[in-house]
């Protein structure tokens, strides 16, 4: 059986279960496919539920390697979840809510201009004053200001589902920052990829002619007559629920990431913080919260916005998008009253209704909900976390102290749509909804064809689908956009601001890290397989040396009865110091705060060693070990492949400082580790043979040196040879050639100058002196890598005091001498 003929037969059948009854947007109540499936029928003909999985399984994969992800509020974040199935709908079908959209996206707006300057709905009695004011999404500072705007709310989503007999309502209205484009992009492109025949065959709306419409608006908004404006998107940080979805827009846009402690504000205007110089902003998209975007007006303890953003938006010198204060139109309370609100300010009826809300400030509403509480639920105005535990008698005990805070909200019936359930399950109806996004091109509200679809486990986010909308004909323009969207042909410079140089810095460093690491575990874990059923041989006495270089690495104790547990710690505990999931969370963590600087290829990386992870982790046998290890060696260096199709610019500098500057720490601290002591002739060998494989220069040695081990011939390669990439100073040489070309650098700075002398010692020294023993120990070896480990380090931080520092973060005047501190 197939899908189609399997979800069929299931949704036709009659059930027992007293439920009300759905739309389901695949098949009508005949038992006959809806318009919209019946012209993929063909496509989807033959897709069995096996065939379903394996998509499924392809889907996840490909999400994986592109790093998508999400979390709600409070919580970790986890894989992004998309069902194979799309939400299929017809031009017939979308083209009420099409035309709703843009009406509601124009009432949105005309609202927002009201509140903040005449406030006609509020004098004339449409909207009781307390609906408005009791919202924290209302911001006073700003009466007058976004009212001076014809069109403050520039971008909107929409919350819709459809009701039981197939028309659409409005669950919620998202204005102060809406999310979710990016991820119904990235659904569109996964979807694309994993059964192109049935999306080929589709003909459907691409989506890609949006995101130009997007640009363009953003870019036309700019105040004043600037060719050229420059346009920023605002993130509260990589550490936001959808940090993934604010570095799609960014980095599909062409605009550079931000975050508050790199804009500043001086002369009444914004400015970015460009690595040596101030550049001017013009237009900021924001993702943070308006009562977190100005330290001075709004919220004193915020860390996330810019002092000084108000003010600038009083003089104009800047538009932010959406105006500061659009918050207050997510306000559920206003739900009742969109249709009065319509008629008051538009003069026409309210064409999509809204899910039934009563605003509990209201006796009669209150009194209702009374005797309704079952069947409604109840949500404060500005959506306060803590009511979902509270009992009945509670609940209302709480909504009678301050009823007009609360609204109730009756249950909407969801529309249905197949789901690939749990294996076992099949396929399944779930009930779905769909975030609609509208912007403001040219002289009108323009919705998307498409949107991103949401599969609702009760009142939680279970999967998202991607939205199908159906062509007319064949021949209509994507998002039925004609115009020539102009583009600018001036070539803006990289925005690189001291906080993604550190970034880059630290990406460096974690990457070479994590590949040292496994180079080292390798090298250790292949001498175990071979020589600890021989205690007393020359390998065994080496394998005790790398698992002492191991132990002085990790800072933490192997024991020798569990050797395999403790390599699997090395490379699985991200909390053991120095293992390489904890080099390759770091390396993550700086990857998502740069994420629109970097390739999409990085991601994939991350998805090649998380495999290889779990492969260790199901698989229980010693062998695993050295398979994963060195599956995660290959997703590391490959790394080095994508960062050398990099553009040369200030941040691939950083990368390669960071990268050199690791390299020279982990070959000296090894060094340190494994040759300053002498072992006997048979044990020196093999530890120099194991020194040269974790170096990655054993080939080199051998091929130069004939085969022959001598610690003089190591030291050459690794510490003196100018040409081989892994020696110290071939590194010290790589990170003098990029700090000479940082725009902050004269020849003369501390980092140069500290990295000029640590090469002229490097070259300077004497193999023959290093060698020298006194004892069992090489005291001048010593001498110099502790040396050489020092002078490191004082040049990072050095690199970090003139290249890397960023802003100190804002503080308002009321927090001063409040106490607290770090």
């Amino acid at each position: 059986m197939t899908v189609l003929r399997d979800y069929t037969a299931a949704v036709t059948q009659p059930t027992l279960a007293d439920e009300p009854a759905r739309y389901d947007e695949v098949v009508a109540p005949d038992g006959a496919l809806r318009p919209a499936w019946r012209g993929l029928a063909a496509s989807a003909i033959d897709l069995t539920e096996t065939e379903l999985r394996r998509v499924g399984r392809d889907i996840d994969r490909f999400l994986g390697d592109d790093g998508v992800r999400y979390s709600r509020p409070g919580e970790p974040s986890s894989p992004w979840l998309l069902d194979p199935l799309p939400l299929v709908v017809t031009a017939e079908e979308w083209a009420p809510l099409e035309v709703g959209l843009a009406q509601r996206a124009e009432l949105l707006n005309a609202v927002l201009v009201d509140l903040y300057g005449p406030q006609r709905l509020l004098t004339s009695g449409v909207v009781p004053p307390a609906v408005v004011f009791g919202h924290s999404g209302f911001l006073r500072v700003m009466a007058r200001v976004s009212a001076a705007e014809s069109h403050p709310l520039l971008v909107t989503a929409t919350d819709v589902a459809r009701t039981a007999t197939g028309g659409w309502q409005v669950l919620a209205d998202r204005a102060q920052a809406p999310s979710g484009i990016g991820y119904a992009m990235e659904n569109r492109r996964v979807i694309s990829r994993v059964v192109p025949e049935l999306y080929r065959d589709a003909g459907l709306h691409r989506m890609a002619p949006y995101f130009q419409a997007l640009r363009s608006t953003l870019m036309d908004s700019a105040p004043g007559d600037v060719p050229d404006p420059r346009v920023v998107v605002l993130t509260p940080g990589s550490q936001s629920e959808t940090a993934y979805d604010q570095a799609f827009v960014a980095s599909s846009l062409g605009f550079p990431l931000v975050q508050g402690s790199d804009l500043v504000v001086r002369d009444g205007a914004v400015w970015l913080r460009v690595y040596g110089r101030l550049e001017r902003v013009h237009v900021v998209l924001r993702r943070v919260d308006a009562a977190w975007s100005d330290p001075l007006e709004l919220r004193g303890d915020s860390q996330l916005g810019v002092a000084g953003l108000v003010e600038a938006v009083r003089r104009g010198t800047v538009r932010v998008v959406n105006g500061l204060g659009a918050g207050v139109l997510e306000n559920p309370a206003l739900l009742p009253f969109m249709a009065s609100m319509c008629e008051a300010l538009l003069d026409e009826p309210l064409r999509l209704p809204s899910v039934p809300t009563r605003w509990l400030g209201e006796p009669e509403h209150l009194a209702w909900v009374r005797d309704h509480l079952a069947d409604v639920t109840i949500r404060t105005i500005d959506r306060t976390p803590g009511l979902h535990d509270l009992g009945p008698s509670e609940l209302l005990a709480r909504v009678e102290r301050e009823p007009h805070r609360y609204v109730a909200t009756e249950a909407p019936v969801l529309s249905q749509a197949p789901v690939l359930g749990a294996t076992g399950a099949g396929i399944v109806p779930g009930p779905v909804q769909v975030r609609t996004f509208t912007i403001r091109y040219g002289s009108s509200y323009r919705p998307l064809m498409g949107g991103l679809g949401s599969v609702v486990d009760g009142s939680r986010f279970a999967s998202s689908k991607d939205v199908w909308v159906l062509k007319e004909r064949p021949d209509e323009p994507d998002q039925r956009l004609t115009e020539v969207l102009p583009m600018t042909n001036v070539r803006a410079p990289a925005a690189m601001v001291p906080r993604v140089l550190e970034d880059m810095f630290w990406f460096g460093r974690y990457a070479e890290r994590a590949e040292d690491t496994l180079r080292l575990v390798l090298a250790a874990h292949g001498a175990a397989d071979d020589f600890r059923s021989r205690p007393h041989s020359s390998g065994a006495a080496a394998l005790r040396v790398l698992i002492g270089a191991l132990e002085q690495l990790s800072a933490s104790p192997f024991d020798d009865g569990v050797l395999d547990e403790n390599f699997r710690s090395l490379l699985l505990d991200p909390h053991r110091p120095a293992s390489v999931a904890q080099s390759v969370s770091a390396l993550r963590d700086t990857a998502q705060a740069v994420r629109d600087q970097l390739s999409p290829d990085v991601w994939r990386v991350f998805g090649s060693i998380d495999r290889s992870a779990r492969s260790l982790q199901e698989v229980p046998y010693g062998y695993q070990v050295s398979e994963s290890a060195g599956r995660m060696l290959t997703a590391a260096s490959a790394l080095h492949g994508v960062t050398a199709n990099m553009v040369r610019d200030e941040g691939w500098r950083m990368i390669g400082v960071g990268r050199a500057v690791e390299r020279s720490l982990q070959l000296s601290r090894l060094l340190r580790a494994t040759v300053t002591t002498r072992r006997g002739i048979d044990v020196d060998r093999d530890v120099h043979q194991a020194v040269l494989t974790v170096a990655e220069s054993a080939v080199t040695h051998r091929r130069r040196y004939r085969g022959y081990v001598r610690l003089a011939s190591v030291l050459d390669l690794l510490v003196c040879d100018p040409d081989n990439p892994r020696s110290l100073s071939f590194n010290l040489e790589e990170v003098g050639v990029h700090l000479a070309h940082l725009p902050a650098s004269t020849g003369s700075t501390r980092p140069e100058r500290l990295v000029a002398d640590l090469a002229d010692e490097v070259a300077r020294v004497e193999v023959a002196a290093l060698v020298a023993i006194e004892g069992e120990r090489r005291p001048n070896l010593e001498a110099f890598l502790d040396a050489v480990v020092l002078q490191l380090s004082r040049f990072a931080d050095s690199v970090a005091d003139l290249h890397l520092a960023s802003a100190p973060a804002p503080r308002s005047f009321g927090l001063l001498g409040g106490g607290g501190g770090r």
